[in-house]
């Protein structure tokens, strides 16, 4: 399918409806990271970082910044889109979708979509609120953007794999609670994997989300505990599992048609 032939009107209707979504919570959406960061700052820029003032040469508070943004980026891009999709399943809805003249890709775009743009709106707030308490150098600013867009896009499909796979609501916030909140904080959001012991510096280099946030922090700093051409590879490669998770549900109907 060329893009010419996509159906435009209907990846805007339902990415205009997503958004719609959004704006009806604005105020909740923007003030819970505001609140959260400023308390990361409160709690780990004072208690830790008055132990040690510098990691790899980077002011502590200024070092945490990019693994706060990785830690929202994640945990919204997840929410934002298996909610999305979950929603209209509990509804009965999905029928309407899938018998409407538009195709699943289409349908992924939407929603895709809309969820990585809620996201990366979060992220970017997040940034300005880190500005207050400390002061922001981005080195690589194209780099900046590009981990930001690819990263929001990957756990946006990640997310909407685990709303295809959902039986409930209890089921939504099982992944995102138990697996990619703690990998987020194994995975150097707060540190850097060198102030590790050899053996658990090995371990943790198969955790995924290492590679992310070090390919986003060397975007600022110019340094990473992981080469950021790895970290760039292990990104895409994620997003193109992704991509051929919902390519088998798709043409399976898994969880959609029954």
């Amino acid at each position: 399918m060329s893009l010419v032939s996509f159906n435009r009107y209907g990846i805007w209707a339902i990415y205009r409806f997503e958004m719609a979504r959004f704006g009806r919570t604005l105020v909740q959406s923007v003030i819970t990271p505001v609140v959260t960061t400023s308390l990361y700052f409160v709690v780990f820029g004072s208690a830790i970082g008055s132990r040690f003032s510098q990691v790899g040469g980077v002011p502590y508070g200024a070092f945490i910044v990019p693994g706060l943004v990785m830690l929202s980026l994640f945990t919204e891009s997840i929410s934002n889109a298996s909610f999305g999709i979950y929603f209209p399943k509990f509804t009965g809805t999905i029928y309407e979708l899938l018998s409407a003249p538009i195709s699943f890709l289409e349908m992924i775009i939407g929603y895709v979509g809309a969820a990585a743009s809620k996201s990366i709106l979060l992220g970017l707030i997040i940034l300005g609120t880190a500005a207050c308490f400390v002061p922001l150098h981005i080195l690589h600013p194209f780099w900046m953007v590009s981990f930001l867009l690819l990263t929001a896009t990957s756990f946006s499909l990640f997310g909407f794999v685990i709303g295809i796979w959902a039986k409930g609501f209890e089921q939504l916030q099982f992944i995102p609670m138990l697996i990619v909140t703690p990998l987020t904080f194994l995975g150097g959001a707060f540190y850097s994997i060198e102030m590790l012991p050899p053996a658990w510096r090995t371990i943790v280099l198969f955790n995924p989300v290492v590679y992310l946030i070090s390919g986003f922090r060397w975007s600022f700093y110019g340094a990473s505990d992981v080469a950021v051409e790895v970290s760039l590879g292990m990104t895409l490669a994620f997003l193109v599992v992704l991509l051929l998770v919902i390519r088998w549900m798709v043409k399976t109907g898994y969880r959609l048609k029954n």
